[in-house]
Order: structure tokens, then C-alpha cells, then sequence
């Protein structure tokens, strides 16, 4: 009978195939070997493939609300360096100077001390503006943590670099700390002298204005009234 099962090549063993003896797994009872990953795939101890994945897409929101904050920052880093340089350079080369006429009498160059707010507005409350200026800078700080949207980290940023322009002459300017006057140079005909960081407040308030009638909110999503 042993010869005729070498000849015909029947198993001796029925748990042998193809003329191979199936191992048993470690635990000795046979049970089958979970199969393999698929390939190229990555095992990570203690993270399924679904936890995983779901993953995901908080990882992108992640890095598209830092790619925002740094669309701000980097705005607003502008607008404050370029308010800084244009009034060094007028109160060095301006002040106290004869006014420089750009287009005949509708406008001109020409350096004022501004104890008030924006515009020349509220010169008895210097301490207050001041106040409210580190207020836009904290909240506008609050907000970018929550910031998925391109034009409001554009308005956002025009706002932090203004309040930051004029709240560096309120404490660094004479007459003293919170009191410093803000430096003007910008005079068209028939209005209020200004500056660049004035400049940049009003155009983010009205991109801010323009967006909110549009829906647009800070944190990317957009609603119909």
C-alpha cells in the first residue's frame, strides 16, 4: 500500500499539499496566518488604516490655515515696513521743510504731528486710540487661529500692519509713552493729511466690508443670507 501511494504520489500526511507539509503557526493549532499587508504598505503599531485616513484631511486643514496665517503676517509685515521707512524718510528729509507739491495744490507732502486718531480726528484722546489699537492687534491675533480664507488674511494683514504703524509712533514718539503723536504726510486738497498705515487700515476695513457682503467668512465657509 506504501509503494502504490510513492507511486501515485498520494500524501502520506492530509494536511501536506502539493508534497509540501503545511506548517503549523506558532501557537500550534493549525489556524490560518492572517494574510499579508497589501504591498507597500506601511504598518503603524497602534493606528488602524482608518484612523489613518481620517486623518488626512485634518492634516490638510492644518497646513492650509498655516499657509493662511503666513499670507497675513507676511502682509502685514509689509504694510508696518513700509509705514516705518516712509516716515523716516519724511521727518528727515520733510519736517520742518517747505511742503512738496506732487500735483500742483491737490497734493502734497507735507509733515503734521497727530496726537489723535486716524485723519486728524479726537486729538484729546490719544490714550484711547492707543488703547484700541493694541485691542485690533490682540484680536486680529485671536482670529488668525481660525483663518482658511486668502482675502481675509489679505484684510486681516493690511489692519495688523496699519494698527501697528501708528501704535509704534503712540509709544515711541514724543510727547512720551501712549501719548506720541502720529506722523502725516499725505495731504490731497480739501481732506484730512494721513499716512500709509491710515492707508492700509481703511483698505482692509473695506475688503472686509466688501467680503462679508459677499459671505465670505474668516474661516472659509460661505453663507447666503
Amino acid at each position: 500500500m506504501a509503494e502504490a501511494e510513492r507511486i501515485t504520489g498520494a500524501p502520506d500526511d492530509p494536511r501536506t499539499a502539493g508534497g509540501e507539509r503545511a506548517e503549523p503557526d506558532a501557537a500550534g493549532d493549525g489556524a490560518a496566518t492572517p494574510a499579508p499587508a497589501a504591498e507597500g504598505a506601511t504598518a503603524v503599531p497602534g493606528v488602524s488604516v482608518a484612523s489613518g485616513a481620517a486623518a488626512a484631511p485634518e492634516r490638510d486643514a492644518s497646513r492650509g490655515a498655516g499657509r493662511k496665517v503666513l499670507v497675513l503676517f507676511a502682509v502685514a509685515a509689509f504694510a508696518y515696513a513700509l509705514d516705518l521707512v516712509s516716515k523716516a524718510l519724511v521727518v528727515a528729509r520733510l519736517e520742518h521743510h517747505q511742503a512738496i507739491h506732487l500735483i500742483g495744490d491737490w497734493l502734497r507732502l507735507e509733515v503734521i504731528r497727530n496726537p489723535g486718531a486716524a485723519f486728524g480726528m479726537g486729538e484729546a484722546y490719544t490714550v484711547i486710540f492707543t488703547v484700541i489699537a493694541a485691542a485690533v492687534i490682540f484680536v486680529i491675533a485671536r482670529l488668525s487661529r481660525k483663518l482658511y480664507s486668502g482675502p481675509w488674511a489679505v484684510a486681516l494683514g493690511l489692519l495688523l500692519g496699519g494698527a501697528l504703524g501708528n501704535l509704534t509712533d503712540r509709544l515711541f514718539r514724543s510727547p512720551g509713552v501712549f501719548k506720541g503723536a502720529v506722523v502725516d504726510f499725505i495731504s490731497p486738497r480739501h481732506f484730512a493729511v494721513f499716512n500709509l498705515a491710515d492707508s492700509a487700515i481703511v483698505c482692509g476695513g473695506v475688503l472686509i466690508v466688501l467680503l462679508s457682503f459677499r459671505g465670505l467668512d474668516p474661516d472659509g465657509t460661505v453663507h447666503r443670507d
